[in-house]
C-alpha cells in the first residue's frame, strides 16, 4: 500500500474524515434538540453544575476538552475496536466498539467526578458513538459534545 493509502487508511479509522451530509440528517437535528431539553430538566431538578464565567475555561470546555476527548474515545478507542469482531457485534443502533468506548469514558469522568456525574456522561457518550458509528467521522461527535458541555456549563 502507497503512503498516501496507508495515511488514508488511518483517517479513517480515527474517523479523520468529513461529513458532508450531516446537515441533513433528521437523527443528527434530534439529537442536537436533546441538549436544550436535558438542561432544562437537570436545571429544574437543581442538578446543573456551577456556571462557568471565564471565558478561557469555558472554552476549554466547549471546544478543546471535546475535540481531545472524542480524538481519543470515538477516533483512537472506538475506531480501533470497530476493526475486532466483537467491537461490530450489535444491539440494536449499538456497536460493541460503542459499548465499550463508553464504558471506558465514564471511568475516565470517574477520575474527575463523583460517580454519578461519571455515570450521567453514560447516555452522551453513546450517543457521540452511534454518530461515530453511522457517519464514520468525528464530526458529529465533536460538535454534539461541545455542544452539550456548552449548555451545560454555560447555564448552570
Amino acid at each position: 500500500m502507497s503512503d498516501d493509502g496507508v495515511r488514508r487508511s488511518l483517517a479513517v479509522e480515527l474517523g479523520l474524515v468529513g461529513s458532508p451530509q450531516l446537515g441533513r440528517d433528521p437523527q443528527f437535528w434530534v439529537a442536537l434538540a436533546a441538549g436544550p431539553v436535558a438542561w432544562a430538566v437537570l436545571g429544574l431538578a437543581g442538578l446543573l453544575p456551577s456556571r462557568v464565567s471565564d471565558p478561557v475555561a469555558l472554552a476549554g470546555l466547549v471546544l478543546v476538552r471535546p475535540v481531545v476527548e472524542e480524538f481519543v474515545f470515538r477516533g483512537a478507542l472506538q475506531g480501533w475496536a470497530l476493526g475486532t469482531n466483537w467491537g461490530n457485534w450489535r444491539l440494536g443502533p449499538l456497536t460493541g466498539a460503542n459499548g465499550a468506548s463508553s464504558v471506558l469514558f465514564v471511568a475516565a469522568h470517574a477520575l474527575a467526578q463523583p460517580p454519578a456525574w461519571a455515570a450521567a456522561v453514560l447516555l452522551p457518550s453513546l450517543i457521540f458513538g452511534y454518530f461515530r458509528d453511522r457517519t464514520g467521522s468525528l464530526v458529529a461527535p465533536c460538535l454534539l459534545h461541545g455542544f452539550y458541555n456548552a449548555g451545560f456549563f454555560a447555564f448552570g
